[in-house]
């Protein structure tokens, strides 16, 4: 079953000639990718609800430090490994199933000068291609919800954390009103969207051997964030920049359910903090 889900997930995430179509954004939009800055890729840097804002928010959370080594389960295109390089100074590992989200973070990375402190890795999240106790922080935003596997996945966190080690976690989570309005950013189907609840999510990481120092719900700021995401595109249509380079021009449905979604209670978020 996994291998058809990762399947599945690969082709709901993979768009061809992604390079391609960023830096031909970026020009559009008038940004010199000869000088690329992380403010000039923000708008379509880090796929998750309120962006860089909730990664800085977790960041403060977690306690990062510039000795730590980071991995970041779901990297995407590498906006969030590129943040905490910048912003805390951390050595980061990106791992994501996509292999030409992987190829665009590392070309990104390099474009704007922090290749020395990441690195990117093609890979499954439940089955980690690392030695034990290897990182100091084990770090994920909006990935849970494509993993079917949670006891593995969790499993799999905790066993590369290193003793005393950090555990990040900002997703996407059950609401109390369910079932969940498809398409939504991470899901056509749901036969790809694996979500549970936040009693669920606190259970799995206490069984995994983790002890929860902090959580958040962080809903009711998400609601605000989207509600006026799909509000802007509904009325000025697509930015030259944007998640629908990502995602394609249905990125305009998803982001209105999940509009909806979030306004129903249909999803929660969670901002999580947990030891090893």
């Amino acid at each position: 079953m996994r291998n058809g889900v990762n399947q599945a997930i690969q082709a709901h995430y993979g768009r061809s000639e992604l390079a391609e179509v960023i830096f031909t954004a970026l020009e559009q939009a008038g940004i010199d990718v000869r000088q690329l800055s992380l403010e000039a890729l923000a708008p379509i840097d880090e796929f998750h609800i309120r962006g860089r804002a909730a990664t800085l928010e977790l960041a403060q959370a977690a306690g990062l430090r510039s000795t730590m080594h980071v991995l970041d389960i779901g990297s995407g295109i590498g906006g969030t490994s590129r943040c905490l390089a910048k912003e805390f100074g951390c050595r980061v590992t990106g791992i994501d199933l996509t292999d030409e989200y992987c190829q665009v973070a590392a070309m990104l990375t390099a474009k704007v000068g922090l290749d020395g402190l990441i690195d990117y890795r093609q890979g499954d999240a439940t089955n980690l291609p690392f030695e034990d106790n290897a990182f100091d922080v084990v770090w994920t935003e909006h990935v849970a919800m494509n993993i079917p596997d949670k006891r593995r996945f969790y499993g799999e966190m905790y066993r590369v954390l290193k003793p005393g080690g950090t555990l990040a976690i900002y997703d996407v989570l059950a609401g109390a009103a369910g079932p969940v309005l498809f398409p939504v950013p991470w899901a056509r189907t749901p036969e790809t969207s694996f979500l549970v609840s936040p009693e669920e999510l606190r259970q799995l990481l206490g069984d995994a051997g983790f002890t929860v120092s902090d959580w958040q719900d962080t809903t009711a700021e998400a609601r605000v964030w989207f509600v006026n995401l799909a509000e802007r595109i509904r009325r000025d249509g697509f930015p030259v920049l944007g998640f629908h380079l990502l995602m394609g021009h249905d990125f305009r449905t998803m982001a209105q359910n999940q509009g909806r979604n979030l306004e129903e209670g249909r999803i929660s978020l969670g901002q999580v903090v947990a030891a090893k």
